[in-house]
């Protein structure tokens, strides 16, 4: 089993920054990757950015160049900074763990919410 917990969320003005972050514990040596999710309203959840246990990473198109993802390993934290954020940007971020390439599913943090507005 894995808990994770995330925070960070908020509202910001278009062009501004956030850094959302998702604490594990549990089985973490297990974990081959992490990765963050996105729902907005009426669309389907997307996966917006992935670091996998070599700390190879992974980005949608929309984010590259605009979001990091990176990890603490002493911390079992993984963050998403966020830069040049845009209104289409608002969702709610999940944070998610699975523990195989193949695995669909996985652990599941609660969401928080990002909302880009002026």
């Amino acid at each position: 089993q894995v808990q994770l917990v995330e925070s960070g969320g908020g509202l910001v003005q278009p062009g501004g920054s956030l850094r959302l972050s998702c604490a594990a514990s549990g089985s973490i040596a297990s974990i081959y990757a992490m990765n963050w999710y996105r729902q907005a309203p009426g669309k389907q959840r997307e996966l917006v950015a992935r670091v996998m246990s070599g700390k190879n990473t992974y980005y949608e198109d929309s984010v590259k160049d605009r979001f990091i993802i990176s990890k603490d390993n002493a911390k079992n934290t993984v963050y998403l900074q966020m830069n040049s954020l845009k209104p289409e940007d608002t969702a709610v971020y999940y944070c998610n763990a699975v523990l195989s390439p193949l695995q669909t599913g996985g652990y599941w943090g609660q969401g928080t919410q990002v909302t880009v507005s002026s």
